[in-house]
């Protein structure tokens, strides 16, 4: 006589084989006076899946993200002038620095893709998942088609 439940009324967890059994939903977020940091925590969780029950962590089971307002996304205490943007040429004294404050003015996707890209996976799937992410100046885009759905952020 075996230990525990009978085999028919065992639960199995269920995972992802591959990204075709995945139905992905396009959701919509306005940027507006919303921190820099919490909305890319919110992204990043909705473009890995971890809002999924049937997230699976090798397997790319997030959703696609379209980000309103870029330019008024929220910097709050003195980031906007005391932290800097990184990235450098490759030459000697190529190493480039921009404020938060200009670059949220100059590219505000960039500032949003930076946050969010830094909090996937650096791997092959990360990149995979950045790809999901669509970031807008204004409140217009052309995903209108998806018929996306708010997310709460």
């Amino acid at each position: 006589m075996s230990k525990g439940h009978p085999s028919h009324l065992r639960r199995q967890t269920w995972m992802a084989k591959n990204p075709g059994e995945v139905d992905r939903v396009w959701r919509e977020v306005d940027a507006t006076d919303v921190p820099l940091g919490r909305l890319a925590t919110e992204i990043a969780t909705v473009l890995m899946g971890k809002h999924r029950p049937e997230y699976t962590p090798h397997v790319d089971t997030g959703d696609f993200v379209i980000v309103t307002n870029a330019t008024k996304v929220g910097l709050t205490g003195k980031k906007a002038t005391d932290k800097f943007a990184k990235r450098f040429t490759g030459y000697p004294g190529g190493l480039k620095l921009e404020s938060y404050g200009s670059l949220r003015e100059r590219k505000p996707e960039q500032l949003i893709q930076l946050a969010v890209r830094r909090m996937l996976p650096k791997s092959r799937l990360g990149r995979q998942m950045i790809k999901k992410l669509k970031v807008y100046e204004g409140t217009d885009h052309p995903h209108a088609s998806n018929n996306p759905v708010p997310l709460k952020a």
